[in-house]
């Protein structure tokens, strides 16, 4: 008699003992998976600059960051009908990465497994590091859903277990690998504390993004207090709501480049899913320039991780990528960079999306034909970065206030003639001060942006 092949749903049984029942919604345990996966990464895992470990997860990649990818091997289980790949190497979140990225260039890697009618369709993530090892998954029927967080040592072995007897039986070579991986890991920490610090952190996070519901009559001396509770529930329900965009948009795009890989795509195809990629990657990228800003409106924190940045190669190395974008609209971009400048003070990755999404910003307005040029020139201890577009289209670009557009909150404004939603320029100057930048715009000129270069002292901004 063979022996039963080991399901992804015995893991998670494994996972569920001794757990107490829940009676939360579907709805509400994936809202809390996606804040226990922001948790994980961002609160624990890059704070702790690891070196190396392994991933699993299943039915699709569960880790997105993408320091955490280039150090760490994987393994997913994901559906069948997309295991048809040559060298599956996306995740499944990536952060606010620029539209610069291509998606056949990404170094993040994982092997492909196949995933099982009795596995189901319940997430499961399995991290294990030298100095950390913590175990993910959702499970239980409808309206008794929960997730499930397991760090203590005898599940994380039965886990590996189970998984080493899944390869056994699915792919040897698979399993070796696995064997090796962990061998290489050395001895292992026990975190057995770990849940001590993680339900606090997951739930201060799920806190930051749930909207406030109450309602109450508040007393005179209280109305200031009110005000800024209306303010931070604005806040929140705008940080949940670009999170909530950009989560589905990154699973699309996940789907749609895991399809790219197959060699006996038709042509109409393959071109309609690259088109359906760029949209999904710039929609990201703009819901994630919003979330920066999100971010930044809720905690005021000053400029910190200011390197050099060599702001002449940034925009020469992205000017394909807005070339591409323009042309789609029927738009030109001009490139105009003195040469050999000093570098200047900033973040390049936050730059790298903020300018992305000022390109996107400044070419909304423009009529088919236009022109959008960018400027870079020394200015004294600066270098001064002009967006300028062509005087008939200015009206409905830059940064000018005009009286179509609406404040919507301290972070978005909107013109409803257009429908454009957009940074306001209170948010957008904000950004740029984070980045080392400081912005000016004069009505119907488009805007400069001024930066320290490298061997200046910080100006006050």
């Amino acid at each position: 008699m063979s022996t039963p092949v080991v399901t992804i749903q015995d893991l998670q049984k494994r996972m569920a003992e001794d757990v107490p029942h829940a009676t939360r919604s579907e709805a509400a345990v994936r809202r809390m998976w996606w804040a226990a996966l922001d948790t994980l990464q961002s609160d624990i895992l890059l704070p702790m600059n690891l070196t190396r470990g392994l991933w699993m997860s299943s039915p699709l990649p569960a880790l997105y960051e993408p320091k955490l990818l280039k150090k760490f091997k994987g393994w997913v289980w994901a559906p069948k009908d997309l295991l048809n790949i040559s060298n599956p190497s996306m995740g499944m979140l990536p952060p606010s990465k620029s539209a610069s990225m291509d998606f056949h260039n990404d170094s993040a890697g994982y092997e492909r497994l196949s995933l099982l009618e009795e596995d189901g369709n319940d997430p499961l993530l399995i991290v294990i590091t030298p100095e950390i090892q913590i175990a993910l998954a959702l499970e239980g029927k409808s309206h008794e859903r929960k997730l499930l967080m397991r760090s203590d040592p005898e599940t994380l072995s039965d886990l590996l277990t189970l998984l080493d007897n899944r390869l056994n039986t699915e792919n040897v070579e698979q399993a070796n690998n696995l064997r090796n991986a962990l061998g290489e890991m050395g001895q292992l920490k026990t975190n057995d504390d770990l849940s001590k610090v993680f339900w606090p952190l997951l739930s201060q996070r799920l806190a930051d993004i749930a909207p406030s519901l109450n309602i109450q009559t508040l007393p005179d001396n209280l109305i200031n207090d009110h005000k800024s509770s209306s303010k931070n529930s604005e806040i929140s329900l705008l940080e949940a709501l670009t999170h909530e965009i950009r989560t589905p948009l990154a699973t699309i795009r996940t789907l749609i480049r895991s399809l790219l890989r197959k060699q006996d795509l038709p042509k109409v195809v393959e071109t309609r899913l690259k088109q359906i990629d760029i949209e999904c990657t710039e929609q990201i990228d703009r819901f994630g320039l919003i979330f920066n800003a999100v971010e930044l409106e809720r905690s005021k924190p000053k400029q910190t991780n200011l390197a050099l940045t060599d702001l002449g190669q940034m925009l020469t190395m992205l000017s394909p990528v807005w070339k591409s974008q323009l042309e789609r609209k029927g738009l030109t971009l001009i490139l105009d960079i003195t040469q050999d400048l000093p570098k200047v003070l900033s973040d390049s990755e936050g730059l790298e999306l903020m300018l992305t999404g000022l390109i996107d910003r400044n070419s909304r307005g423009l009529q088919v034909g236009g022109e959008l040029t960018l400027k870079l020139r020394p200015a004294g201890q600066r270098l001064k970065l002009q967006i300028l577009t062509q005087l008939s289209a200015t009206t409905h670009s830059g940064l000018s206030e005009s009286v179509s557009n609406e404040e919507i909150g301290p972070v978005l404004s909107w013109n409803p003639a257009t429908g454009n939603l957009q940074l306001s320029q209170a948010a957008t100057q904000r950004l740029l001060k984070s980045l080392g930048g400081r912005l000016t715009n004069r009505r119907d000129s488009g805007m400069t942006i001024f930066f320290p270069v490298s061997e200046s002292k910080e100006f006050d901004l």
